[in-house]
Parts: C-alpha cells; sequence; structure tokens
C-alpha cells in the first residue's frame, strides 16, 4: 500500500518500558508491506519477548550475537547490507551512547555500526536522562552524522517525571521511515510539490464562519504520498488533522491567507495539486463582536473569495492539478473548470456518491487532463487515490 512494500526494516530494540511500543511498530511496519527484520538487546528482553516480534514479523529476533547456532554471529552483516532504513525504537540513553561512540557490543549497535542505511533513533528516558548534557552532545553528534532522531514527545513517562522523554508515537515513527525511503528511493526525489488541504473557514463575527464539509483527508493523502515518493512538499491546511511527518505544514483559515501562503511557496515549486476546498464567497464585511441572536433573523452579503487557481495559472513551469467537487454533470463541469483554470490535470469526484462523502477515507474519482483524456477509478482508499494521481505529475515532470 505505502512504499514500503518489500523494503527491508531492521527494527533495533533496547531496554526501556517503551519497548512493548515497538510491538505496535512491526506490526504497522508488517501490514504496510515491510520485511521488518528485529534485532534486539539483552536488556531489551526483560521487557518483551523475542517471540513476541516472531509471532507479529513472522521472522525470527535477533539478540544474542555470539549465538553460532542460529548464525546471529553473522546475521548483522547481512541485514545491514540488505537494510533499507534502520529504526532504533526505543534508544535509551546508553544505546545513544553506543552509537555516538562507535561501539559495538551488541546487535543493535553492532548492526548499527556495520549498515549503511539511513537510521532513525527513536529515544526514550526519564527527562532529565534526556536533559543531561552528556546525552545531548550524543545525540549531537548522531545528528551531525545524518542520524534522523525523532522526539522524544513531552509527557508522563513511567517514572513518573513529567517532561521530554517519552517515545515518539508508533504511527509518527512509521511516517519517519516512510521519509527515509522515500528521500532514498523515491521517483520524486528534488521535486518540490505544494498541496492544499481542508475547507476555509470566512468569518461571520468573532464565533461564526461560512464554511464547508471538506475534512482535509485527501490533500494529507496527497502530501504524505508525494513525501513518501521523495519530494520535498509543503501542505498548506486549513484542516484540523495531525500533521504528517516529514511535511512542512502551514496552517490557513481564510481563503485570503490560503491564497497568500500557496503563492509564496509555489515559488521554486515544480507542481501545485489544489485539493482543498476554497470557499466561493465571504461576508463582505465581519462583525467585530458576537452577532447577538434576534428574531428579525440577519442577512449576510457574500463577496468573491480570490481564485487561487486562476492566479497560478499564469505561472507556466508549474505542474498543476485542480480538484471539483460535483453533484451533476460531474465531468462537463469538470472539464470546463480544467480549460477555465489553465490546469494540467483535474480531479472531480460525485460528492452524492456511496461511500466518497465529505469525511470519508475512501474516494471514487474521475481523473481529466487538458488533452482530453479521462480515467475513472473505482472507489479507492484516498491514499492510494493519491498515488494514481502523483503517477501522472511525475510523468508530466519528467517531460
Amino acid at each position: 500500500m505505502y512504499n514500503l512494500s518489500d523494503r527491508s526494516v531492521v527494527l533495533g530494540v533496547t531496554g526501556s518500558i517503551a519497548a512493548y511500543k515497538a510491538a505496535d511498530l512491526a506490526s504497522k511496519l508488517t501490514q504496510a508491506g515491510a520485511l521488518v527484520d528485529v534485532v534486539m538487546t539483552d536488556a531489551a528482553t526483560r521487557f518483551i519477548t523475542p517471540l513476541t516480534f516472531y509471532s507479529l514479523t513472522g521472522r525470527q529476533a535477533h539478540v544474542d550475537m555470539f549465538d553460532t547456532a542460529s548464525g546471529a554471529a553473522e546475521v548483522h552483516v547481512e541485514l545491514a547490507r540488505r537494510a533499507d532504513v534502520l529504526a532504533i525504537v526505543p534508544a535509551t540513553a546508553t544505546t545513544i551512547a553506543r552509537l555516538a561512540l562507535g561501539l559495538a557490543d551488541d546487535m543493535v549497535s553492532l548492526t548499527a555500526l556495520a549498515t549503511k542505511a539511513p537510521i532513525v533513533v527513536c529515544p526514550a528516558m526519564d527527562s532529565q536522562m534526556w536533559e543531561h548534557e552528556a546525552t545531548q552532545t550524543h545525540v549531537d553528534t548522531l545528528k551531525r552524522r545524518g542520524v534522523l532522531v525523532v522526539g522524544p514527545e513531552v509527557g508522563r513517562p513511567a517514572s513518573g517525571h513529567v517532561g521530554a522523554g517519552r517515545l515518539a508515537e508508533p504511527d509518527t515513527i512509521v511516517g519517519a521511515v516512510r521519509y527515509l525511503v522515500g528521500k532514498s528511493k523515491g521517483d520524486l526525489l528534488g521535486w518540490k510539490i505544494v498541496v492544499s488541504a481542508g475547507g476555509t473557514r470566512e468569518p461571520i463575527d468573532p464565533v461564526r464562519y461560512v464554511g464547508n464539509y471538506s475534512s482535509g483527508k485527501m490533500g494529507y493523502a496527497v502530501a504524505e504520498a508525494a513525501r513518501d515518493r521523495g519530494a520535498e512538499v509543503t501542505l498548506v491546511s486549513a484542516a484540523s488533522l495531525p500533521a504528517p511527518f516529514g511535511v512542512n505544514l502551514v496552517l490557513v483559515q481564510r481563503a485570503e491567507e490560503m491564497r497568500e501562503a500557496v503563492a509564496r511557496e509555489c515559488e521554486g515549486a515544480d507542481g501545485l495539486v489544489m485539493a482543498a476546498a476554497v470557499a466561493d464567497y465571504q461576508p463582505a464585511a465581519a462583525a467585530g463582536h458576537k452577532m447577538k441572536r434576534t428574531k428579525a433573523g440577519v442577512t449576510l452579503e457574500l463577496v468573491a473569495t480570490p481564485d487561487i487557481l486562476a492566479e497560478v495559472a499564469k505561472a507556466d513551469r508549474l505542474v498543476r492539478v485542480g480538484f471539483a467537487a460535483e453533484s451533476q454533470d460531474l465531468v462537463v463541469n469538470a472539464r470546463e473548470k480544467l480549460r477555465a483554470k489553465g490546469l494540467h490535470l483535474i480531479v472531480a469526484n460525485d460528492i452524492t456518491a456511496a461511500g466518497s462523502v465529505f469525511g470519508s477515507d475512501m474516494n471514487q474519482v474521475v481523473v481529466l487532463d487538458r488533452d482530453g483524456g479521462q480515467e475513472e477509478l473505482p472507489l479507492l482508499p484516498k491514499y492510494e487515490v493519491a498515488r494514481r494521481i502523483l503517477d501522472r505529475v511525475a510523468a508530466l515532470l519528467a517531460k
């Protein structure tokens, strides 16, 4: 489903109570299609067993680097050579020190020293240990060597001392692994893609707004799929969704704010996928205070919002993709928008179709191009729709 299909991910697990989250991570990576090989320190086995990882990945976990019967003495070299990514989750203060100093006295540090694959390290420890000068010096050393350090997050770890030290969530770490694979294997590496998402909110007064039902999920799927293919991605968002890892997120609310952000981010960009549902109209003037309810009601004067796509059409260097949400005459209306906005592609979806309504994780679309081509896609996960769209974007960029 993702860019992890058949990729080799070596998961290094060290001795922290947060090791239980590594089981969830191993499961998620395996479900995403990755071939997950687990290497563990002896201390890690005090918290979670190798059998747990074998059950989740279907592959033997390795602990004892002197176990000649299972071939563990040589397996670190084999794993290190074929790895696409090495993820050390959780990484204790001791393991971080070993990595920084180049020690190789357990299966995790041994594999790390032998691999040329990109490495992501996810610390987990008491906040005072994390803040110690020695730990921070070792972390800085790893970063200088190109190691991606994810977390730790602020929270309440097992010690009870609230502060930075909590392991990043498995979904965040999966995003980091996908990001690293994209940066080494992606077909959009070297390209900058701007994506917009969500429905804008045009204020009536400080508590009310004119808006629409867009969730932003389609735009976020495009941003993640572009990141997974190695692109430098900026997401201009009016949605309330978690920021995808490795994506530059610019938050906006109003159409005018989105217009300014899109124009700014498109400078030097190679492609724009305008998945946002920008409000067509906004109140002529927003009240400075909350409008009180009256029996007579209220009349709003609406004026047109900026036409962002029409403005960007002037930038010939950009591959431009628009979206059209229609309730009737889907293809006719979408093709007219394609022509009027000067787009390369337009993605049209029928908002009355079952299963692809606002807020759904699925979408059923028709993709039209400026040469008259038309491709109807079945009901698919939005990430898969995004992947199909980016296939076309990649082909246009290659030209």
